[in-house]
């Protein structure tokens, strides 16, 4: 497999658009995007300025969980999913 660096954007419909010619046979091709790394730097400043606050909310039609989504909080960033598994593991079969 041939992999190709080429730079692109999105505009703003979402519709990414690459910005070079491409001298590739016609098929299918898979994509891998990541931002520029001036761009995740000025990104992640902007959003450390901004304090942590939940900016989603969940709407359900089903009343038994309305109030559930309602108070839950984010998830921390150093959440470690399979050490979560294998403490409720650990408690559930006294290990």
């Amino acid at each position: 497999m041939q992999a190709y660096k080429l730079r692109g954007k999105i505009d703003a419909t979402g519709n990414l658009v690459v910005l070079e010619a491409v001298d590739m046979p016609p098929g299918d091709v898979e994509i891998v995007v990541w931002r520029v790394a001036d761009a995740v730097t000025l990104a992640s400043e902007s959003e450390s300025a901004i304090p942590e606050t939940p900016q989603t909310k969940f709407k359900t039609k089903v009343k038994a969980f309305q109030g559930l989504f309602e108070n839950t909080q984010p998830v921390p960033p150093d959440f470690d999913a399979e050490e979560a598994r294998w403490e409720a593991l650990k408690e559930k079969h006294n290990l």
